[in-house]
């Protein structure tokens, strides 16, 4: 082979690779620090080897409980949580191994973390690492305990379970009284 086809593939590669222009990157912490000025809450997770069908369904069942999955270089999400004043990257940064994925709680803030879970058990290569949470790090651990709470439809539904079997009790006996 010669030299001049080896140095022609060299820069059809190199000039076909997906580098981001000084602009795009600009545009890209823009967005994530619009995100996350509107998060209630964001979790971290590894989604190495997870293939783009999956991740695609993924995002689809978090934009319907009003989450948002963000994927990213390191370096950017680094910068736009830095000028978000979020400084929790030296802890974030030790909990990933891989690529890296933002799911933001933009109305409800336990909603991706158990979405993500539940995701996760599924698909063995999706890994939560953390989050952010009330506005302090939690880690693995944390997350995932905050993944299995109920929903706070299924609490509310057991709050009037539990309220309205003592005054059933009680009817039933008045009832029983006057007969």
């Amino acid at each position: 082979m010669s030299v001049h086809i080896l140095l022609s593939t060299f820069y059809f590669l190199n000039s076909h690779t997906m580098a981001l222009t000084k602009e795009k990157k600009q545009k890209s912490i823009e967005s994530l620090k619009e995100i996350i000025s509107s998060q209630k809450s964001v979790f971290f997770a590894d989604f190495s080897k997870v293939n783009s069908k999956d991740l695609f369904d993924l995002r689809k069942k978090l934009k319907e409980t009003g989450c948002v999955l963000k994927v990213g270089k390191k370096t950017l999400i680094r910068i736009a949580f830095g000028q978000s004043q979020i400084s929790f990257w030296n802890k974030i940064k030790k909990s990933i191994p891989g690529q890296l994925a933002l799911v933001f709680g933009m109305e409800d803030e336990i909603a991706p973390a158990r979405i993500s879970n539940q995701f996760s058990k599924v698909n063995e290569n999706f890994k939560i690492l953390g989050g952010i949470f009330e506005g302090r790090f939690i880690d693995r651990e944390k997350a995932l305990e905050l993944a299995n709470l109920p929903t706070r439809d299924e609490l509310l539904g057991r709050l009037v379970g539990s309220l309205s079997s003592p005054i059933t009790s009680f009817v039933r006996v008045l009832s029983k009284i006057k007969n």
